[in-house]
């Protein structure tokens, strides 16, 4: 679309909260309620995208150019709406943690057990959610009580917070890495390095594969994404 505003500002609501405006009228979502953020941090951010977005009056610009507005649409449009619908689609990457099937190649397990294990123990110690550990790819069952504990780590977040989870974590293949995430145990950059283990491994050993770099960068990139949104909405 066209960029039809010379000037975008953030500004504190009447109501609580932050906006954003376009030459003075309020930033509105598709269904037409005005933008809202929780932190003058993130307000600053999106309204620093739409400063940038088309390069100025008259430019070109795409949604890709607003990844932070997108995300807080859709923590306000769809997330805020249901969370519950969005709590139980994360719990389901708990019941297939990437971080419990490890390698039956004794160097990558190893490498596998020496980086992911500590995780599991956190998530174990932090949120009562133990997880069986595997060989190979065939799917081990989680202890209910386990998943139990997981779902409620996860409600605990607000619907900002759900939404960075709900791209960080299906980027991760990893509940317990957007946890950590999540918590600060581990940043973006580690998350992602962590979830492609396997991946940068067998490249050390074969040489890389450019269609696995271009979507392993495109994974990064959420991922940063998510964490980056995280710490605006909590500053």
């Amino acid at each position: 679309m066209k960029r039809f505003w010379d000037h975008a500002v953030a500004v504190r609501r009447p109501e609580g909260g932050h906006a954003v405006l376009l030459d003075g009228k309020p930033l509105r979502l598709p269904g037409g309620a005005p933008l809202a953020t929780p932190s003058a941090p993130l307000a600053e951010a999106i309204a620093a995208e739409w400063d940038a977005a088309g390069g100025r009056k008259g430019g070109e610009m795409s949604m890709e150019a607003v990844p932070l507005t997108r995300l807080l649409g859709s923590a306000q449009d769809r997330v805020a709406a249901n969370p519950g619908a969005m709590v139980e689609g994360l719990v389901k990457y708990g019941e297939t943690d990437l971080l419990c099937y490890r390698a039956s190649d004794p160097a990558l397990a190893a490498e596998q057990a020496r980086d992911w294990q500590p995780l599991l123990e956190w998530a174990a110690a932090t949120h009562g959610a133990p997880l069986s550990v595997t060989e190979g790819l065939m799917p081990v069952a989680q202890p209910a009580g386990s998943l139990a504990a997981l779902r409620t780590a996860v409600a605990a977040h607000g619907a900002e917070e759900l939404a960075a989870l709900g791209v960080a974590v299906p980027a991760l293949g990893s509940l317990v890495l957007g946890l950590a995430l999540s918590a600060g145990r581990v940043t973006a950059e580690r998350a992602h390095a962590l979830s492609v283990l396997d991946e940068t491994f067998q490249e050390r050993r074969w040489g890389e594969d450019s269609e696995a770099a271009i979507r392993r960068a495109r994974g990064a990139a959420d991922v940063a994404l998510a964490g980056r949104f995280l710490a605006l909405v909590r500053a």
